[in-house]
């Protein structure tokens, strides 16, 4: 039976380094390389276990060749890539050879030799994985354990592998969907930022000379711009300050996460993308451990903290809670009262019928082409809106300054 939170404690050991190589083949072909291990006689002998005559081989500068940070996407490239070669009936510990040897970052290749290293003392894949929770979390040491007790560990991997390119790719498109309008609002405010320090003070030296009364939309304008000559140091602190504040009581408070991500649930436009997101990522991992066949009690713990938003969490919680007393999942699912009508007549359906993974696939499937559609209908949606911000933003501060210009025009003609 899978459990859901494992405690190992991790080994130290040897570190590995890195050695260039050249040699040849069984076939006499010329070869080279880099091997991780941790002296130079292991680094031979795993060139020879491979078939490969070694003719030189230097010890290379580690601290040059330290790797970038191994992130979500190199774990989804390595279970899709173990995946493949364990259903091609590759045996386990040639296959990390071989995807570690062909991966370019070495912080992966040193993170793969580990592993097999744990896998040849004697250590099941699960237990090795279970040394490294910062890349493998316990939905991955589950979903594993259950394939490697069922004995359908290719089928799992594959699994795995479909359900992290599947929540990469729609992470991805939410943050997409951010990222635009946010990236606009820095640049629109580090250009107003410029205007009131460095522009306006200009004209206002110029306008000085005219003795005329100045219109009401300028004079506006120069008292904003002495605020930010005078306080420019107080604003960007404030700024700043402000935005540390935040996200530093965003990650530490549960209060404030709670009321973030119900306001951000509630948020017009964004909202329904991110509770869409949230949807369908609840669904697609429930999915995939149902169908490994981890319990349903076991898989909901993990399923709270892949949603990604803190309501959906408790609320998962709350249901596992109603579960384990013996009410159905729909119907536990009803009472938390944050899931569409269609998903729980989809989830009534599916325990009925006893196909109960295969409608959460189906449900996760549709949410994330919604996510798609809403994601791809706000692009499209936010560029003229933004393209009028920006117009009245930028657009009316020169027209504030070029007023009197224009009014000491018609005075002329």
């Amino acid at each position: 039976m899978a459990v859901a939170n494992r405690t190992v404690k991790k080994t130290t050991g040897p570190k590995n380094l890195t050695f260039a190589w050249e040699g040849a083949n069984k076939k006499g072909k010329f070869m080279s390389g880099e091997q991780l291990a941790v002296s130079e006689v292991v680094a031979r002998s795993l060139l020879r276990q491979q078939g490969i005559i070694v003719r030189k081989i230097t010890k290379k500068n580690n601290i040059l060749n330290r790797g970038k940070k191994i992130t979500g996407k190199d774990v989804a490239l390595f279970t899709r890539q173990l995946a493949t070669m364990m259903k091609a009936g590759v045996p386990l510990l040639q296959s990390f050879d071989i995807i570690a040897q062909g991966h370019t970052n070495p912080s992966v290749q040193k993170l793969l030799y580990d592993i097999k290293t744990d896998i040849e003392s004697g250590s099941s894949l699960t237990q090795a994985f279970g040394k490294y929770p910062l890349y493998f979390d316990a939905l991955y040491l589950n979903l594993v354990e259950a394939g490697e007790q069922a004995g359908i560990l290719d089928e799992i991997m594959d699994r795995i592998a479909v359900y992290q390119e599947k929540t990469i790719a729609i992470i991805g498109k939410i943050k997409s969907a951010l990222f635009y309008p946010i990236s606009i609002i820095v640049v629109a405010f580090v250009i107003t930022a410029i205007i009131m320090l460095f522009v306006v003070p200009a004209f206002k030296q110029l306008f000085s000379s005219f003795g005329a009364t100045l219109p009401t939309p300028t004079l506006i304008l120069m008292g904003i711009s002495d605020f930010f000559v005078a306080y420019w140091w107080l604003i960007f602190s404030v700024i700043g300050g402000g935005l540390w504040f935040f996200f530093y009581m965003w990650k530490r408070s549960r209060a404030m996460q709670h009321a973030m991500d119900r306001i951000m649930l509630k948020a017009p436009i964004f909202g329904a993308i991110l509770k869409k997101a949230a949807v369908a990522r609840w669904s697609r991992t429930l999915s995939t451990m149902f169908a490994a066949g981890v319990p349903l009690v076991e898989a909901l713990p993990s399923v709270a903290g892949a949603s990604g938003n803190i309501i959906f969490y408790d609320a998962t919680l709350k249901i596992r809670d109603d579960v384990s007393s013996g009410v159905s999942l729909a119907y536990a699912m009803r009472a938390a009262n944050i899931f569409p009508s269609m998903v729980l007549q989809m989830v009534a359906i599916g325990e009925e019928s006893g196909s109960l993974d295969a409608m959460l696939s189906k449900v996760a499937d549709f949410y994330e082409a919604e996510v798609d559609d809403a994601v791809a209908a706000l692009s499209s949606l936010m560029e003229p809106i933004i393209m009028v911000v920006l117009g009245v933003l930028i657009g009316g501060m020169v027209v504030a300054m070029y007023l009197p210009i224009f009014k000491m025009g018609s005075v002329v003609g």
